[in-house]
């Protein structure tokens, strides 16, 4: 066997092994419970261990079990405390970090990339990563202007290690959502694969980065770097001096900082799509970094990795989306219906009773109906509960709507922003910010 294919079949038989080692911990628990451990301590020890497995391995492997984790810790603020508590801490540390690559095959990508006189462009490189993500880390450089880069270099092998994965997460779908019940993986998984390709071209996403910095360069609170060089699997950017991200501020940060950097981190996620024609589609927090303000004051927010965006149809989000949640925000259950049937959201044929279709969807439209709304892990996981309870009466109208493939990776994007937002517990003017960027959302009037 090849040293490829040996290193793939150890990746899938370290993946296969998270849910065995959690039905193995479970039998265990189970035994110790007939031995008269009280349940509560036996399912605490279960999942601590099961979440500390869960990260190790998908952190040491990358590739697309570290980009599936990362997708999971952003919808962590939906599950109940019971479930979630233990995995949060090793869930939050896949949104900002993962085990470094040798400096020797970084230097090699350089010399491939940028040919072998590469350190007359990049003068000097950083010995160790500074951060580390799925596909690729980052070191620190100073390019022969004088200026001081980013350096991100793909993983040896990421995009088989990626596509590999994903497939063998869906096929161990159902053991895999065992181990965090109520979660549907299966769309999530089949969405990163089908964004995969695109994640993997550099040049495609030094093109999206080029175009939001220059969309952003005079903003006075969102920072975007401009791009240096790019090849095949080398991106070089200008360096964003941040000391930490979004991820720090959801762990220990005041209630100003929650606040403030919750109205950007969402301000900029609608004023993207107005402004360049694109969605930034990866809304975990490790993208978005923190540049504090004088004394320590909330500041601007940089943003990186522009990997996974969204190229929108007409260069903006769908009218109809503004104009069917001011709809529902107005309580108009017989106008909403007819604008999401004629949108695809209900096919034809599919009967729904308006009001209860109004009645499932309000609490989505809440934020919108107030100037500023509070949100919150309680507020979301009251939300995710609501559609996941086969005995809710919103479980059974959640069947009869159908997603349009145009509107999947918004949607993934809007739920992946609300999640982050209830992580924050930010207070946020969520209204004014859709009627300055959302088509259709300001009254027509």
């Amino acid at each position: 066997m090849t040293e490829l294919p040996r290193k793939a079949a150890a990746r899938t038989a370290r993946l296969a092994a998270l849910p065995l080692g959690f039905a193995g911990r479970s039998a265990l628990g189970l035994g110790k419970r007939i031995g008269g451990k009280p349940a509560e301590v036996v399912l605490a020890e279960v999942q601590q261990r099961t979440a500390e497995q869960v990260f190790r391995t998908l952190g040491d492997l990358k590739g697309g079990a570290m980009k599936f984790g990362q997708a999971m810790s952003v919808l962590e603020s939906a599950l109940p405390e019971d479930v979630i508590g233990p995995y949060r801490e090793q869930l939050t540390k896949l949104q900002d970090s993962a085990p470094p690559m040798p400096t020797g095959q970084v230097r090699e990508a350089l010399a491939r990339d940028l040919g072998a006189d590469w350190r007359t462009q990049l003068v000097w490189l950083d010995g160790g990563p500074t951060a580390a993500a799925s596909i690729g880390q980052v070191h620190k450089g100073r390019w022969h202007d004088g200026r001081e880069v980013a350096v991100k270099v793909q993983y040896p092998g990421a995009g088989d290690a990626l596509r590999s994965d994903l497939k063998q997460l869906a096929r161990l779908g159902r053991t895999v959502g065992s181990m965090l019940p109520g979660v549907d993986i299966k769309p999530l998984i089949a969405e990163l694969l089908e964004r995969a390709n695109e994640e993997l071209d550099y040049q495609l996403e030094a093109d999206a980065q080029r175009t939001f910095a220059e969309a952003f360069r005079d903003d006075p609170d969102i920072v975007v770097p401009d791009v240096v060089a790019v090849g095949e699997t080398v991106l070089i950017t200008e360096w964003l001096d941040s000391p930490y991200s979004l991820a720090r501020v959801i762990a220990e940060g005041t209630e100003a900082e929650r606040n403030h950097y919750g109205e950007l981190f969402f301000r900029f996620l609608f004023a993207g799509p107005a402004r360049t024609g694109m969605l930034h589609a990866d809304p975990h927090p490790g993208n978005f970094r923190i540049i504090p303000g004088p004394n320590g004051e909330p500041g601007r927010m940089g943003v990186l990795d522009f990997g996974a965006v969204a190229r929108l149809a007409g260069g903006t989000l769908p009218p109809a989306m503004g104009a069917l949640i001011r709809i529902a925000a107005l309580e108009d259950p017989t106008e909403l219906l007819e604008g999401l049937r004629d949108e695809g959201f209900i096919k034809p044929g599919v009967k729904i009773d308006p009001d209860q279709l109004l009645d499932y969807l309000s609490p989505f439209v809440e934020p919108a109906q107030v100037e500023t709304f509070q949100f919150s892990r309680d507020w979301m996981r009251a939300q995710f509960q609501r559609i996941n309870n086969p005995r809710d009466p919103a479980y059974t109208l959640a069947l009869k709507i159908n997603l349009p493939p145009s509107y999947l990776l918004i949607h993934r994007t809007w739920l992946g922003g609300l999640g982050v937002l209830s992580q924050l517990g930010a207070e946020a003017g969520f209204r004014q910010i859709l009627t300055e960027s959302l088509p259709g959302f300001a009254d027509p009037a």
